[in-house]
């Protein structure tokens, strides 16, 4: 059994530029933030960004894009965080905005190996256009792609040293779905446990599918601040 667990430091070398990224989390509730502290420090740029959101200003996914990282975010809550509407507004970054059930089952395919899939969500709106569109059972359906990354970076509460994970109440989000569908998968947890140390009942992310493991060290207090231990 080879050594998965690495630090933050480390996660973050393994970023270049012009990746696409899957980054877990709904706002900031089973978000990587120790990961993306790391990330600030790494010399990339253009990257794709596959998240519900892009975090908030100046939290998570939100310092990334301040300091000009992101070239294109796919997600479905962008005004959760301002910064990135001006930034779009100013021709800074592109957006691909997708319902969320959409964004959810288009990772999923990807983790399947499914390449599209149709849905009726958007038929007959803006987002819909210059997608292709059939008629079955006499209602409109709209050709989605799946979404695959080449990193994702994900959050749960346990990792036994294999790599099998357990989430907590919500915070499982986007991230059992984003560690199925990227070429290497980075996990950072609350607490790491022997091999053994899980109830093979609760896990929901089996080993196989991650890559390395980092020990959390952000703790996210009320008022929306989060306090890091590095």
């Amino acid at each position: 059994m080879r050594n998965k667990v690495i630090t933050a430091k480390e996660a973050a070398d393994k970023f270049t530029s012009g990746m696409t990224v899957m980054v877990g989390g709904f706002g900031l509730i089973g978000s990587p933030l120790t990961v993306l502290k790391a990330l600030e420090e790494k010399e990339v740029t253009d990257l794709t960004v596959i998240s519900n959101n892009v975090g908030e200003e100046g939290i998570g996914l939100g310092i990334i894009l301040q300091q000009g990282k992101i070239g294109t975010a796919i997600g479905s809550y962008f005004t959760s965080n301002r910064e990135a509407v001006r930034m779009y507004n100013e021709n800074k970054l592109q957006l691909q905005l997708l319902p969320q059930g959409t964004l959810s089952e288009a990772i999923r395919a990807g983790g399947a190996g499914i390449p599209a899939f149709y849905t009726s969500t958007s038929a007959g709106t803006k987002l819909a256009e210059g997608k292709e569109q059939k008629v079955f059972y006499g209602k409109t359906y709209v050709l989605q792609k799946s979404l695959k990354a080449d990193i994702a970076i994900i959050k749960a509460h346990k990792a036994d040293e294999m790599g099998n994970l357990t989430y907590y109440k919500t915070a499982r989000n986007f991230n059992p779905l984003m560690a199925t569908a990227a070429k290497t998968v980075i996990v950072e947890v609350d607490e790491i446990v022997p091999a053994g140390g899980l109830d093979p009942e609760a896990v929901i992310t089996p080993h196989l599918f991650i890559d390395h493991i980092v020990q959390s060290k952000a703790t996210l207090l009320e008022g929306r601040r989060v306090e890091y231990e590095l």
